[in-house]
C-alpha cells in the first residue's frame, strides 16, 4: 500500500492534524478544550473541580490536548496554568477549508458532466 501523497497547495497532509482530532474528539477533552477556548488560563485544580473529575484525569486530559499543540502549560509559581492555543486550530480550518474547496469544485465538474450527458 503506498502512502498518501501530500498535499500539492501547501505541502500538508491531513494526517498532521490526526493528533488534533484524535484529541477533540474525545468528549472529555472537548469540554476541557471549549472551558479554556475563552482564552483564560486556568489552573489544573480549576479545570478538575469544573469537570467534577481527580486532578489526575484532568492533567491526563491537558496531556493530550497539549501534545496536539491545542493547548500551552505556564507555570505560575508552583502552579500549572494551561490556556488556549488558538494556533494549531486556525491551520487545520485554512486545511479543512482547502479540503472543502477541492470538493466543492469536483462536485461541481461532477453536475457539470451530467448536465451536459443529459443534453
Amino acid at each position: 500500500m503506498q502512502k498518501p501523497e501530500k498535499n500539492p497547495d501547501n505541502g500538508k497532509h491531513g494526517s498532521d492534524f490526526s493528533a488534533m482530532f484524535a484529541a477533540l474528539g474525545d468528549p472529555t477533552r472537548l469540554a476541557i478544550f471549549d472551558r479554556l477556548a475563552d482564552g483564560k488560563p486556568r489552573s489544573i485544580s480549576v479545570l478538575s473541580n469544573d469537570a467534577d473529575m481527580t486532578r489526575q484525569a484532568v492533567t491526563k486530559h491537558l496531556r493530550v490536548l497539549e501534545a496536539a499543540g491545542l493547548v500551552q502549560n505556564h507555570r505560575v509559581g508552583r502552579e500549572s496554568q494551561y490556556a488556549f492555543c488558538p494556533e494549531q486550530l486556525a491551520e487545520a480550518r485554512a486545511y479543512l477549508d482547502q479540503v472543502a474547496g477541492r470538493w466543492e469544485s469536483a462536485l461541481m465538474r461532477l453536475k457539470t458532466f451530467v448536465e451536459d450527458d443529459e443534453v
